[in-house]
């Protein structure tokens, strides 16, 4: 049953651990439980006439790479589409702000003499303890 299993298929499943570290008889047992896997696996494909895929299908295969040209593309798309929400978006909040906007409040004469006479009290009474 050793024979069946291929370094590949290993080295799939146990990529993130350092094999020189580990013991004869844990890699004994990993071997077993990927034997296991694989059996299970065939059993299922006998079950299911082939219909459900194995984990080797699942498992991701290199990415392929995108042309300049596409990059391009995307991103003169992507651009686009965030030019038209901006200005549907600067668009709605200028009809809402104008319709929401108050008017500017502004103090009266009278108004601000009160705040200068409480200012000067204020002021006086600090050089006062000072």
């Amino acid at each position: 049953m050793l024979n069946r299993i291929d370094n590949n298929q290993l080295q799939v499943y146990y990529n993130h651990m350092n094999l020189h570290t580990l013991s004869v008889e844990v890699l004994k047992e990993a071997i077993a439980i990927k034997e296991q896997i694989v059996a299970l696996e065939q059993k299922l494909a006998k079950l299911t006439k082939g219909e459900i895929a194995s984990i080797e299908t699942f498992i991701q295969k290199e990415r392929k790479k995108m042309s300049p040209a596409a990059r391009v593309k995307i991103g003169a798309a992507a651009k686009a589409r965030w030019a038209k929400v901006k200005t549907t978006v600067k668009a709605d909040a200028n009809v809402v702000v104008a319709s929401v906007k108050k008017a500017k409040r502004k103090l009266s004469p009278e108004g601000r003499a009160k705040i200068v006479a409480a200012l000067k009290k204020r002021w006086a009474e600090k050089k006062k303890k000072a």
